[in-house]
């Protein structure tokens, strides 16, 4: 017993003397590890010379980065002058594994990583590999911010490397980077989102090796095979990778600041510098680094045309098909003359890749080399990113995503939209050189984008229905006034009117010059991109006074705009929907014979009939925009003039008209007869689902708020929401009598969509708790929405009470009744 208590008080008295030993176990522990440290630095070998450590028949790849391969190791030299100079860092996949693509992701060629890179030396003969971000940023190293914002933004260490031997004067470190580049850096290669989107999980070592290690004057470029495993398969996953290292100039291209007023893609960071009482977020524009020879400087500030130091040069894929290459050659060197308006000739172009024998060096992953990279997919699109510098804006390279599938996607374009007036279109295979126009087209607007721009959705509102129907007008202006705007075809044209086919496409135009003027005509008068402001702003006022160089992103700015849509033409779209609607008339009374193909089914009808009825939606979407719409113009102070100014009420009733005429009066044209007799399709479903996509569009939430503000601002002069319901309802109810079953279905569809109005659907998952809170914080006008639909719907129910009709349409009736008394 008495050792039983003894116990007891040990244990105890163990618990209190625990804390003080854990108190000091940390000092002690540092104290050991510090004398480790100390101990292995001297027992460690110092780096030893390169001379020695390097065997004499070791060859040398000079370059940016030395390399040499020895011993089935792979070394590169990091000279003092690349210590904390910024590396741009792409990592492309340039061979990938069957099955692994998803929607846009997976091909050979894809980018996975990016990022700006710094070797600098560390301690122990280590040098440092660190990943530098640059959204927070202070320049002016004269002021305390700037030590600030540098100690709060420290690169992250991605890896480490001991320096292996150093040159005879130590301004060369050799560093072993086997392991990196075989390795798995999430910092380089696949990142963890990736990896868990694709059910990649780890590694596989024994299945992963260097491919090679290459240096050129300003690159190194690291390529390795990778095997992962699959999280739901047992054969890995395997890629072969390339990680491109690209010097960045030691001074960055001067930026050149976003306008709204002109549409670019920019490079964001939060500046500490301009505003000593705050913060100011800087938008730098993405443009290429187009400057004159130095013995062209003083040509170029006269005015005269030079060819630029560096110019842009795309290399088509050598896996191109070749009866396209021309093709794409062209879309690109579309754009040289628009860059002779910001003084440079020849400042663009494109060429096909070299062959192995003519540069064994060339490389399709190489981020020195721009290129439209083909890909063999199904994905009926194509896209031109872009990687740029972030301390300035400077694009460093581009690599176009081409993929095979785009030529179905704009053969159906034309089909649905020029076929009537274009007989090579009535064929579910175009020509050669039809196809190789519409493959042009793509091309430039794409390129486009890889120069900077973004879509300006409001290049096709300039022009009237007559002038789009006019050749000369045409000829002189084309249907758009930039290639940015997904403009297509000129539907408006009718047969009568004799346009030629080449006077059909989209090409570039007046926008497009503006454009790519204001952003790459050089200003030598000015020091700094603050120094351009007042001057650019007053250029920009000037030359936006020509309505057909503004700027107007649409939806992609977060407008409502209808003057600003994908794939509209005109400044009536009430008249050019209308004209558009006559085409596709004449397409349906001829789809099966121009869609028919010999010893086939009716595989081409099945594709193309889905395609006209969904251009006749965006018909009805285009139009439907036009209800309380909101023109929107940007301006900076020095401009007069209201920037929001809401559609005028005429225009909206014109509108309410059209729809009348097109979606509240069933389209029966687009169900004829032989569509039950050749295709497994519902009539009363597909005439259903054209019905709700349009009342969905124009009846909802958004449109009612933007109607109550607009009759705040107005007052009577605004079209109300209660004359827009008493507009509905007549069109959709009528006098309240006798039914079809198409005009049953549209009723149907209109009294659920105004119940869900007041009554929405309970969501689920993780969207719930998103929902709960949107209830929690409804606004005045939200309440005033749903009274109005609420007393929308009291007028229906009494209407109803009233109406006349057949025992089907009574019982239509009633049921709709019924669920408007159920809420």
């Amino acid at each position: 017993m008495k050792s039983t208590k003894i116990l007891l008080m040990l244990a105890i008295l163990a618990l209190f003397l625990q804390p003080v030993t854990a108190q000091r176990r940390p000092q002690e522990q540092n104290n050991n590890q510090s004398e480790t440290k100390t101990d292995a630095k001297t027992e460690s070998k110092s780096p030893a010379r390169l001379e020695e450590f390097i065997k004499a028949d070791t060859p040398v790849m000079e370059g940016m980065t030395p390399v040499y391969v020895q011993d089935k190791k792979y070394y590169i030299g990091i000279p003092d002058s690349l210590l904390g100079r910024d590396i741009l860092m792409v990592t492309r996949m340039s061979e990938t594994p069957a099955g692994f693509r998803a929607n846009f992701f997976g091909y050979a060629g894809d980018q996975i990583n990016s990022g700006m890179l710094r070797f600098e030396k560390g301690p122990d003969n280590n040098i440092f590999l660190t990943k530098v971000l640059a959204r927070e940023q202070s320049r002016d190293s004269t002021q305390a911010m700037y030590y600030n914002v540098v100690r709060s933004n420290r690169p992250a260490i991605i890896a480490s490397f001991d320096i292996k031997a150093l040159n005879a004067d130590s301004t060369l470190s050799l560093i072993d980077v086997t392991d990196l580049v075989k390795g798995d850096n999430e910092s380089l290669y696949f990142s963890k989102r990736q990896k868990k989107s694709s059910k990649m999980t780890s590694l596989q070592n024994d299945k992963s090796y260097v491919k090679s290690v290459k240096t050129f004057p300003i690159n190194t470029e690291l390529r390795s095979v990778k095997s992962y495993t699959h999280q739901d398969n047992d054969d890995p996953l395997t890629f072969e990778i390339n990680c491109s290292l690209v010097l960045l100039p030691k001074e960055p291209m001067q930026a050149r600041y976003y306008d709204e007023r002109v549409g670019y893609f920019t490079s964001n960071y939060t500046d500490f510098d301009k505003n000593p009482q705050g913060i100011k977020t800087i938008r730098m524009i993405a443009r290429w680094r187009l400057e004159p020879k130095p013995e062209d400087l003083e040509k170029y500030k006269r005015g005269e045309l030079v060819e630029p130091e560096k110019p842009i040069v795309f290399y088509i894929d050598p896996t191109t098909p070749k009866e396209w290459v021309p093709y794409l050659i062209q879309g690109v060197n579309d754009w040289q003359p628009v860059f002779e308006k910001a003084g440079f000739k020849n400042a663009i172009y494109a060429l096909e890749a070299p062959s192995p024998e003519e540069d064994p060096s060339w490389s399709l992953e190489d981020a020195r080399n721009s290129a439209i990279v083909y890909k063999p997919s199904t994905i009926a699109n194509a896209s031109g990113p872009h990687v740029s510098d972030p301390r300035s804006g400077e694009i460093i390279e581009s690599h176009i995503n081409w993929y095979h599938n785009v030529m179905s996607l704009v053969h159906n374009w034309y089909f649905v939209q020029c076929s009537p007036v274009d007989p090579q279109a009535r064929s579910m295979t175009f020509p050669t050189e039809l196809m190789g126009q519409l493959v042009r087209f793509v091309s430039s607007h794409e390129v486009g984008h890889t120069l900077g721009l973004r879509h300006n959705f409001g290049a096709t509102s300039y022009y009237t229905t007559g002038q789009l129907r006019d050749p000369e007008f045409l000829r002189a202006n084309g249907h758009t006034t930039s290639i940015m705007d997904y403009s297509r075809f000129n539907f408006v044209v009718q047969p009568e009117d004799n346009v030629p086919r080449d006077l059909l496409f989209p090409r570039l135009s007046h926008y497009d010059f503006w454009a790519i003027e204001w952003g790459y005509r050089r200003f030598y008068q000015f020091a700094d991109a603050d120094q351009e402001i007042p001057y650019l702003n007053q250029w920009v006022i000037e030359k936006t006074g020509n309505p057909y160089l503004r700027f107007n992103g649409g939806s992609e700015s977060g407008l409502n705009d209808p003057r600003a849509q994908s794939e509209d033409l005109g400044n009536n779209q009430m008249e050019t929907c209308e004209l558009g609607i006559k085409n596709l008339k004449v397409i349906m009374q001829n789809l099966p014979e121009w869609t028919k193909v010999p010893n086939e089914n009716y595989r081409g009808l099945s594709t193309l009939y889905p395609q006209i009825t969904s251009q006749f939606n965006r018909y009805i979407g285009h139009v439907s925009k036009w209800v309380a719409g909101v023109y929107t113009d940007a301006k900076t102070v020095e401009q007069e003039g209201p920037i929001y100014v809401n559609v005028p009420k005429n225009k909206q009733k014109e509108a309410m008209a059209f729809l009348e005429r097109h979606i509240f009066t069933a389209p029966l044209w687009l169900l004829p007869d032989y569509l039950s007799e050749l295709l497994p399709s519902s009539r009363l479903a597909i005439m259903e689902n054209i019905q709700r996509s349009a009342i969905t569009g124009l009846v909802n939430e958004n449109v009612l708020v933007r109607m109550l503000r607009a009759e705040e601002q107005m007052g009577p002069a605004a079209y109300r929401p209660e004359a827009f319901f008493e507009d509905l309802n007549k069109y959709i109810f009528g006098e309240y009598g006798q039914t079809d079953i198409y005009r049953r279905s549209l009723q149907n569809i209109y009294v659920n969509t105004l119940c869900k109005m007041i009554k929405p659907e309970e969501p689920s998952g993780s969207a719930a708790p998103v929902a709960v809170m949107r209830r929690m914080s409804v606004s005045i006008e939200n309440n005033d929405v749903k009274a109005l639909v609420a007393a929308e719907l009291e007028t229906i129910a009494k209407k109803l009470k009233r109406g006349r009709g057949d025992d089907r349409t009574r019982a239509h009736y009633n049921y709709l009744i019924k669920t408007i008394e159920d809420l």
